[in-house]
C-alpha cells in the first residue's frame, strides 16, 4: 500500500514538473512571438488611452501557457486512457480516448501560436480570451486526478 502511494506522488510530481516546464517553454516563446497585432486589411482601432499598455499581449500570452499547459494534460490523461483500455478493453475508455482526442485537436488549435503559425492575430478579446482555458484547466486537472487515483 505505502509503495503505491508513494508510486502515485513519484508520477504527479513528474506530470507538476512538466506541466511547468511545459507553461515555461510556452511563456518564453509566446511572448517572444507575438508583436502588437497588426492587419493585412488596414489599420485596427485601439483601445483607449486609459488602458494599461500591453495588457492584450498579456492576455494572449496568458492563453497561450493555459492552452499548452492543456494540451499536456490532455495528452497525459490521452495515455493514462490507453493504458487503461489496454487493460479493461472497455467501450466507455475506448469513448474516453475518442473524447480525449477531439478535445487535443480543440485545445491545439485554439491555441493562439496555433493561429499565429497560419498567418491569424486575435485581437481585442482581453480577459475573455482566458475564461475558456481556466475552466478546461479545472476540468482536465479533475479528469486527470481521478483517473490517476484509479
Amino acid at each position: 500500500m505505502n509503495s503505491h502511494m508513494n508510486k502515485n506522488r513519484k508520477i504527479l510530481v513528474v506530470i507538476i514538473v512538466a506541466v511547468i516546464a511545459i507553461a515555461l517553454v510556452a511563456a518564453t516563446w509566446a511572448s517572444y512571438s507575438f508583436p502588437f497585432p497588426v492587419s493585412d486589411f488596414g489599420e485596427r482601432r485601439f483601445p483607449p488611452s486609459d488602458y494599461i499598455f500591453g495588457d492584450l499581449e498579456l492576455f494572449y500570452v496568458a492563453q497561450t501557457v493555459l492552452s499548452t499547459v492543456n494540451v499536456a494534460l490532455l495528452i497525459f490523461l490521452l495515455t493514462s486512457y490507453v493504458d487503461i483500455y489496454r487493460k479493461t478493453k472497455s467501450q466507455f475508455t475506448l469513448g474516453l480516448i475518442i473524447f480525449s482526442m477531439a478535445f487535443l485537436f480543440r485545445t491545439l488549435t485554439a491555441n493562439p501560436l496555433f493561429m499565429w503559425i497560419f498567418g491569424f492575430k486575435a485581437f481585442g478579446l482581453g480577459p475573455f480570451a482566458l475564461l475558456p482555458d481556466i475552466f478546461e484547466l479545472l476540468a482536465l486537472s479533475v479528469l486527470l486526478y481521478l483517473s490517476a487515483k484509479y
